[in-house]
């Protein structure tokens, strides 16, 4: 019987997850995860703990409490305030889950000799087997991330910084499910729960907005709005708190979007949807990261340039452009993409299966 840790973290998809370990005869322990705690705002984690500590009760599991704050604003938090400092926006989902989940919390868990850990990411692992060499009954094992059966709610986008080590030590339990199926089997069972409503905030900080979690370390500044004729139309003091296509906060016509920021001249452009600015065929990306098999470039393929996107049709090659090759990758769209944004994630998929992915640069 596998030993594996369930991260529990107080709302109903992970509760669900542990529950159906347990039915499929793991021996289960589920751990907590303390990442992140602040008294302005709506910090849950207290709130997430306690729920995590009546499902843990309710499934007759006992929970262990990890507190990571350190590593977290080590690892995730000063990343999230360099890249706004150098007027990036950042993904700190993507690195939260490689290396926070699945590198800091992993590791914990094999030292104290757990076979895995298991999480409720909507994502599928699929271990692939094949012959390396028949002749001496040589098999090569090969860990593959899927998207999740309902693309709406897909997370392999933040998953896709993962390898193969990770991968092979980790479930997701929920991974034939569809959300509905979610609800209706922690309504089944009844668990505490089951009618708690899913978080929208970022990766453990959960409910605190971006704007007011940025305000606590950057300074305001008086910026200019120029518009497509060149002329200032609006003064905005947190231009900290802005990235290529937004719009909010701003107080702009309803088709203006953050198109270009000067750092130098503290200017703010914003332009319409159509722009040329924002709509482009190529991307250039560094850190190019293949999960599993290591393909040829040229490549056909699927990609997408932030999580709410369906991947779209592109080819990927070496950016030969570049006098210093590290891993530097190019992406031609067959059609023009909105507002690529520096710093985010460009993800490559073959259909389903979620082949990697590099930092836009």
């Amino acid at each position: 019987m596998k030993r594996i840790l369930v991260w529990l973290s107080g709302w109903v998809d992970s509760a669900v997850a542990a529950y159906l370990l347990k039915k499929q005869w793991y021996d289960v322990v589920a751990w907590f995860m303390k990442n992140y705690i602040s008294d302005s705002w709506n910090c849950t984690t207290y709130q997430d703990a306690n729920e995590a500590i009546k499902v843990a009760k309710f499934l007759w599991i006992e929970i262990l409490s990890f507190d990571l704050i350190k590593e977290y604003n080590e690892k995730i938090i000063n990343y999230i305030y360099d890249g706004y400092k150098k007027w990036i926006t950042p993904n700190p989902d993507v690195f939260c889950n490689n290396l926070i989940k699945f590198d800091v919390f992993l590791n914990k868990a094999l030292d104290m000799w757990f076979d895995g850990i298991a999480t409720w990411h909507y994502a599928r692992i699929v271990t692939m087997k094949q012959w390396d060499n028949p002749a001496i009954a040589r098999q090569v094992v090969t860990m593959k991330l899927f998207r999740w059966i309902d693309y709406n709610k897909d997370q392999s986008y933040f998953l896709s910084w993962l390898n193969q080590f990770q991968l092979s030590k980790s479930i997701f339990p929920i991974w034939d499910i569809d959300k509905p199926q979610v609800r209706k089997i922690a309504k089944g069972i009844w668990l505490p729960n089951a009618d708690r409503k899913d978080s929208q905030g970022l990766c453990f900080v959960w409910n605190i907005p971006i704007k007011n979690f940025l305000e606590q370390k950057l300074p305001h500044k008086i910026w200019e709005i120029i518009n497509t004729e060149w002329k200032k139309i609006w003064e905005h003091d947190g231009a900290w708190f802005y990235t290529i296509w937004q719009r909010r906060w701003l107080n702009l016509l309803p088709d203006l979007y953050v198109s270009k920021i000067d750092v130098k001249n503290n200017i703010i452009y914003v332009w319409p949807r159509w722009a040329e600015l924002l709509n482009k065929k190529i991307i250039y990306a560094d850190n190019r990261h293949w999960i599993a098999d290591e393909y040829k470039l040229p490549l056909e393929i699927q990609a997408k340039i932030r999580y709410r996107q369906e991947p779209k049709s592109a080819t990927l090659m070496w950016n030969l452009e570049c006098e210093i090759w590290n891993n530097k990758v190019k992406i031609k769209f067959k059609e023009k993409q909105w507002a690529i944004a520096p710093w985010q994630i460009v993800v490559a998929y073959n259909w389903d299966e979620c082949l990697g992915n590099g930092i836009i640069n």
